[in-house]
């Protein structure tokens, strides 16, 4: 038997635990790809990952075998086709609003009819040394393709989201949702509202929902509802709590 790819555990609804990069160092995704998370979230969108802190920031985790998901910047055909190229698991497409925004994300994330341009000498494609109807079926089994609901206008549209083929995952971002929501806290019922929305629309049309959530909530209340992946934290949060853990070894000065 084979072990089931990142793209099917997620499908599957297996809980999944995973963190954000936030900097451009294959040194530290080497040091995360020693740890049990289930991924680990390239943060293009809001970090300074250039192509090439991409490039190997993914060598890294691809070599630790630890899936790797991009959150590219705006879900251009570029940023995607580098992100997959350079041998990432998948991708996080911000600001998703409508099923044909999500129809639009999936086909540039998969090879043909329009989509994805073929390239047998990419790191995915394991620099030629695969064949490729070879390539073509690995990246069609692997490849992951997450929505993230950010945003007021989105509310309306989730089935149709949700119902997207292809679409593996519905990925709540609970900050940008809350702005758009008028809310000053991720915590206000109309932001808590939304995210039940968004994770009944995901069981309706069995497909995954994942979500970051604030300090102090408890992951198993929105596993109760619906939700499997987690991406909590990143590593520069690590950093900083590390900090304070030891500073919390000594004494205060009297």
């Amino acid at each position: 038997m084979t072990t089931p790819n990142f793209r099917e555990r997620l499908r599957h609804g297996e809980p999944m635990m995973g963190t954000f990069l936030k900097t451009p160092s294959a040194i530290v995704c080497e040091v995360l790809g020693l740890t049990p998370l289930a991924c680990v979230c390239i943060d293009a969108e809001h970090a300074p990952f250039g192509r090439m802190e991409l490039d190997s920031c993914l060598a890294a985790l691809r070599a630790a075998g630890m899936p790797a998901l991009v959150r590219v910047q705006t879900g251009t055909a570029g940023e995607i086709l580098t992100a997959l190229d350079s041998g990432a698991t998948g991708v996080v497409l911000p600001h998703v609003i409508t099923g044909e925004q999500a129809a639009e994300g999936v086909r540039l994330s998969h090879y043909g009819n329009g989509g994805r341009g073929y390239a047998g000498s990419s790191r995915a494609a394991g620099y030629t040394t695969k064949t490729m109807a070879q390539h073509l079926r690995d990246s069609a089994a692997t490849t992951t393709v997450i929505a993230q609901i950010e945003d007021r206008e989105a509310l309306p549209n989730l089935d149709a989201i949700a119902a997207t083929k292809g679409i593996d995952c519905l990925f709540v971002g609970r900050m940008d949702l809350t702005l758009s929501l008028g809310a000053t806290s991720p915590l206000a019922p109309i932001v808590i509202d939304a995210v039940d929305q968004i994770c009944a629309a995901g069981r309706r049309h069995g497909k995954a929902v994942g979500m970051f959530v604030p300090g102090g909530e408890n992951c198993a209340d929105w596993q109760r509802k619906g939700a499997t992946l987690f991406l909590l934290a990143s590593d520069q949060q690590f950093m900083i709590d590390g900090a304070r853990a030891l500073m919390s070894k000594i004494a205060a000065p009297a």
